[in-house]
């Protein structure tokens, strides 16, 4: 499948307006049903991934999730390359407004040097594996001074057919306000973007710092895989 034609196609006017007013928007399609089998397929072979993490060990929650090695798979590697490039300038609008110094490079492989030059080598990209009663605590994929503000989530299980529960659930924290939840329900082989710290938010005096975190609702039967693609990697 020609993923830098879905890409580039993707409505980004809307996607910008979305990130702007909720820190979170929906993609729509990226992957067709067999790249999603595909991708699920390598979870069982260890061979394809640096380490794996069970949630329950470290408080996170309850699943396991793996890192993948380099080099990453095909389809990944374009994706996250393809996504970098359309939300470098947006993220360089986003500090500008923040009054923040980090510009980020238009090319991926740019901003990925950048990140090892400063000890954060590892590969971030993951496939995260949830089962009934699975959850995912909010949290910030944080790994080093080095961050991109935004990461891509593509759900790779059947919501109609293979679990139930399991939203993408996003918080925002205002200052000296309650915090807001969003919630954003994904079909299969479809993709949220979403803020993974601080973002700017526009007020009737300028705009001003909020601070998000992400995480997943309990799975109450079935089966859940997400592909989760970070564009900083990690010390």
């Amino acid at each position: 499948m020609n993923t830098d034609n879905i890409v580039s196609n993707l409505d980004w006017a809307r996607i910008a307006r979305d990130l702007d007013e909720f820190g979170v928007t929906p993609t729509g399609p990226l992957l067709d049903r067999q790249a999603c089998l595909d991708l699920r397929a390598l979870y069982d072979n260890d061979a394809h991934f640096r380490s794996r993490i069970v949630m329950q060990r470290h408080g996170f929650g309850s699943g396991e999730y793996k890192y993948l090695a380099n080099p990453l798979p095909d389809v990944i590697g374009r994706l996250r390359r393809g996504f970098y490039e359309r939300l470098a300038p947006f993220a360089n609008a986003w500090n500008e407004r923040m009054g923040l110094d980090r510009r980020y490079p238009a090319e991926l492989d740019a901003f990925l040097a950048e990140c090892h030059a400063d000890g954060q080598t590892r590969p971030t990209p993951l496939l995260l594996k949830y089962g009934p009663g699975d959850y995912n605590c909010l949290h910030q994929d944080v790994y080093g001074a080095h961050l991109f503000p935004i990461q891509l989530v593509i759900l790779l299980s059947d919501p109609q057919t293979e679990f139930e529960g399991g939203e993408l659930v996003m918080t925002e924290q205002r200052p000296r306000m309650q915090s807001r939840a969003e919630v954003v329900s994904l079909g299969l082989g479809h993709g949220a973007l979403f803020a993974v710290n601080d973002r700017p938010k526009a007020g009737t005096r300028g705009d001003y710092r909020v601070k998000m975190r992400h995480g997943v609702s309990r799975i109450r039967s079935g089966e859940r895989f997400t592909l989760g693609i970070i564009f900083h990697d990690a010390r």
